[in-house]
């Protein structure tokens, strides 16, 4: 599944698995992404973490469309 995502996504296999572990981190850690307001701050701490870890931003694509 991962591996389908990441493809379909144009994204790095091992840097979609890191992002896979740092969603669910934060998920078991109880955020969620129930509300746009809580998924605009669960976004930000992956974002934050990732580039911390050297991974790409890995809602770069998103941020880019909706602009």
């Amino acid at each position: 599944m991962v591996e389908k995502e990441a493809a379909e996504q144009n994204k790095i296999l091992f840097a979609h698995w890191a992002h896979m572990v740092v969603h669910g981190s934060l998920h078991l850690l109880g955020y969620d992404h129930i509300t746009d307001d809580d998924a605009e701050e669960m976004e930000s701490l992956e974002t934050e973490i990732m580039q911390e870890l050297g991974y790409p931003d890995p809602y770069a694509q998103k941020k880019t469309l909706s602009n």
